[in-house]
């Protein structure tokens, strides 16, 4: 992994060591899969559209394809890391449903879709920018689809904030990851990501304009997010 100084990049050598390192980074991460999966079954149909926002390299995209195979839909990724979508091209290239884009959400016009899935992006994302996102993909979404939003949660107070450090430590620790290893990915985050609160996600689509949300999935920092137009 790239590990320098505030300079943490998804390109190259890390695309390609991508899906072992997060599997082993964040907790119930193939769960999460498996839920949005099963998820998928409420809102995707024949003809139906699916977004996935910072797909990285596919591995999510696949499953859905697996998953909703006997229906007639169109999936399509969005990623902003060539290198990583290079990968998730490679990994999708027998399922003719499936397109990965190599763009920025900002600039693209979202087609009208049941489903759209954020798996660990937008904390990547500055947050100035943030807003504009959930209310672009308010927007884009039909009545009654569904956005599926997982992200790191900071803790609700400085206490809270502690717990939860120390527990993930403790998780990544029990992973193999060594001190130094922790250490040098902390610092090469800084300013690179920036989650929100479990309420500051929360506030951020409600701006957007929903109001049927619900946690679906909680581990300490780790929460996933339904949210119905």
């Amino acid at each position: 992994m790239n590990l320098k100084n505030a300079n943490w990049s998804f390109s190259g050598e890390n695309a390609k060591k991508f899906d072992n390192h997060i599997l082993k980074s964040v907790p119930l991460y193939k769960e999460g899969h498996d839920l949005i999966c099963r998820l998928s079954d409420f809102f995707l149909s024949n003809q139906s559209i699916c977004y996935e926002i910072g797909c990285s390299t596919g591995t999510l995209l696949e499953s859905l394809a697996e998953h909703n195979k006997a229906k007639s839909i169109k999936i399509i990724g969005i990623e902003i890391e060539e290198d990583m979508v290079n990968c998730a091209k490679s990994k999708l290239s027998s399922y003719s449903n499936v397109d990965v884009l190599c763009d920025d959400i900002l600039n693209l016009e979202l087609e009208k879709s049941d489903l759209i899935i954020s798996y660990y992006t937008i904390q990547f994302i500055k947050p100035r920018v943030r807003q504009l996102i959930f209310d672009k993909i308010y927007n884009s979404l039909n009545w009654g689809g569904a956005f599926l939003l997982f992200e790191k949660v900071r803790g609700a107070d400085a206490r809270f904030q502690d717990i939860s450090t120390a527990l993930y430590t403790d998780y990544k620790l029990e992973q193999g990851f060594s001190k130094e290893e922790i250490l040098d990915k902390t610092r090469s985050l800084k300013g690179i990501l920036e989650p929100f609160s479990t309420q500051g996600n929360l506030d951020l689509l409600e701006r957007a304009g929903f109001t049927d949300i619900t946690t679906i999935m909680k581990y300490v920092c780790f929460e996933g997010f339904l949210a119905i137009k």
